[in-house]
């Protein structure tokens, strides 16, 4: 006979509470509205993806807009209701060594037709690594994936705005500014409108 430490009315108990939980859990879980699909054409580094999404979403909070993020192969063969295809041009990992890149023109743009904007945007991964690290300094250098990811969540945020407004319209502060500096993308704090 197997005797049992935990008396039955404990268990309902449990039970009851671990119902309670999942349909609280069932009622505050929003399922994602946007799609990302992110597809990288060069060697790209997780801790900075992860960091990347972070920084989009905490940007991006108070859109109304909650995001799932999928790699090209995970969306592959799956439909997706609102979509948006992020192509990483180049390299986005901090390597050691700069390497000299022609950084003039956008980090960032999102493609129109006929003057409406398509949710498929592309980002220059080596402009924006060189940018970063024109603007890196001393202790910097040892979070170079964390401070990279940073500066890519809000180039993207920034080609997302367009998207979701669907105008090519710039605001004069924060992400949604025309153009932001090196230092303006690693800054712990970037004003949000």
């Amino acid at each position: 006979m197997i005797e049992s430490h935990v008396a039955p009315s404990t268990m309902l108990l449990d039970r009851g509470k671990l119902a309670l939980l999942a349909a609280v859990l069932a009622l505050t879980a929003r399922a994602a509205d946007i799609t990302v699909v992110l597809e990288f054409d060069g060697p790209y580094s997780d801790r900075s993806i992860g960091e990347m999404k972070h920084e989009v979403e905490g940007i991006l909070k108070d859109s109304g807009h909650t995001f799932d993020w999928r790699t090209r192969s995970q969306a592959a063969g799956q439909s997706y209701e609102n979509l948006v295809l992020v192509k990483f041009k180049g390299k986005c990992v901090m390597e050691p060594v700069g390497y000299l890149y022609d950084e003039r023109g956008p980090l960032a743009f999102t493609h129109s037709t006929d003057g409406a904007l398509q949710p498929f945007s592309e980002v220059e991964c080596d402009k924006v690594t060189t940018s970063v690290r024109g603007a890196m300094f001393g202790s910097d250098f040892a979070r170079g994936d964390l401070l990279l990811g940073r500066a890519l969540g809000r180039v993207l945020a920034h080609e997302l705005v367009h998207i979701l407004r669907n105008s090519k319209k710039h605001d004069p502060d924060g992400v949604e500014k025309p153009a932001l500096s090196g230092a303006e993308l690693i800054a712990p704090d970037l004003p949000h409108k």
